[in-house]
């Protein structure tokens, strides 16, 4: 008899199944009856005749499954419900497919979300209780996906409760900030500020961590100084509350940025993104009540009503929300499949995208100078992001060759 050079593994896989009959004269495992504690068990079959794994048995279920290893191309077989299904996935097969798939939905949700979002503050100017809603749908949507167990939810404890609590404290502050600027300016302008997140990242990075930043990352950061202040000095829409809770916001999300390095946990990012959304969410109400709360009571959600009607009123509040969490959802997951050049070049093109389209279907009048400002900055901001993306993939491939011998 054969062996094979790369073994085979077979998951099985089946929620319900209480117990496993492996048979050892077709199998080469050491196991041969395991009693499942998880939704998956995985052995690997070595031998090149037909591997057979009989007697899954469970309320008179019975499943007979057939693999022949040495025909096996994949090195992995996966056994769901009596079905052999190939290792290789639809997303494995086609990777460039699905991550291209991925950024579209990326941008698409984003965009949209922008769209619906000023317009939503066109007749209902509350960001505080809009930012709510945001997150509330999102944290629904998470209750509702861990009850179905897509995905499992991840444990809690008071350590990870604890590492989590100041990056969604940052989210909740620049999610409400950006939530302000946009309800006060055009959505253009409110991006052409955020822009700036990469220069208030450095600085972040150089003066309060001790990192040194290269002098290269400082001299791109200049056209982005530059173009937002030329954009910023004609803009129409502007006025101060939108240009300071934009640059607030900046200064949150870089503080989240900060933190999120200190609560790296190895729980996953749909997890990590669902905790972060409730406990955010806990941060968001009371300002909303105590700001905005008495107005909303006397007359804001009149006033909407009677402007819209209660459905599309109430339709609209849930589907910003449903579009602001899949939107950061998608974007978490894009962005793990990319390398970080490829994460960089994104962030800048999802930003032209959503200036461009907002200004295209809300109609924005921009002065020359700061559609040249605008385009500065964003050049800016792309120079900084492929010259640090390069850093980090040198220093990643480096730190092998680093690593002392033991």
């Amino acid at each position: 008899m054969s062996s094979v050079t790369n073994p085979v593994l077979i998951t099985l896989q089946k929620p319900q199944i209480s117990s496993l009959f492996l048979s050892p004269k077709r199998v080469s495992t050491s196991t041969s009856y395991a009693l499942l504690k998880s939704p998956t068990l995985q052995f690997e079959a070595k031998d090149s005749t037909l591997v057979k794994a009989l007697g899954v048995r469970q309320r008179r279920f019975k499943v007979v499954v057939a693999a022949l290893a040495a025909d096996a191309d994949d090195s992995e077989i996966e056994i769901s419900n009596g079905s052999v299904i190939s290792s290789k996935s639809f997303g494995e097969k086609f990777p460039a497919l699905v991550t291209g798939f991925f950024f579209f939905m990326w941008y698409f949700l984003n965009v949209i979300f922008n769209i619906l979002n000023k317009k939503v503050y066109n007749y209902f100017p509350y960001p505080f209780f809009v930012s709510v809603v945001h997150l509330l749908v999102g944290v629904v949507y998470c209750l509702l996906s861990w009850g179905l167990a897509l995905p499992r939810r991840a444990p809690m404890n008071k350590e990870l409760l604890l590492l989590l609590t100041p990056v969604a404290f940052c989210h909740a502050l620049g999610h409400v900030m950006s939530n302000v600027s946009f309800a006060a300016v055009a959505v253009s302008f409110t991006h052409t500020i955020k822009a700036l997140e990469p220069f208030f990242n450095a600085s972040a990075s150089q003066f309060v961590l001790g990192q040194h930043i290269p002098l290269s990352l400082w001299l791109s950061l200049a056209p982005v100084v530059f173009g937002v202040s030329m954009a910023s000095l004609t803009e129409l829409s502007f006025n101060w509350t939108g240009f300071i809770s934009a640059m607030i916001s900046n200064i949150a999300f870089t503080y989240r940025s900060l933190y999120s390095k200190k609560a790296m946990t190895g729980m996953d990012s749909t997890n990590v993104y669902a905790y972060i959304s409730v406990i955010a969410l806990a941060f968001c109400i009371p300002p909303a009540i105590l700001i905005e709360g008495p107005q909303l009571m006397e007359f804001g959600f009149r006033n909407a009503i009677a402007k819209v009607g209660l459905i599309k009123f109430l339709s609209d509040l849930f589907w910003i929300g449903m579009f602001y969490h899949l939107y950061n959802q998608l974007a978490t997951n894009t962005l793990e499949r990319v390398a970080p050049l490829t994460h960089a070049v994104g962030n800048v093109l999802k930003r032209v995208f959503v200036i461009g389209f907002s200004i295209v279907v809300f109609g924005n009048k921009i002065s020359t100078q700061t559609g040249i400002g605008t385009a500065i900055a964003i050049a800016g901001v792309a120079i900084y992001s492929l010259i640090k993306a390069n850093m980090e993939e040198q220093k990643r491939k480096a730190a092998p060759a680093t690593t002392p011998a033991s």
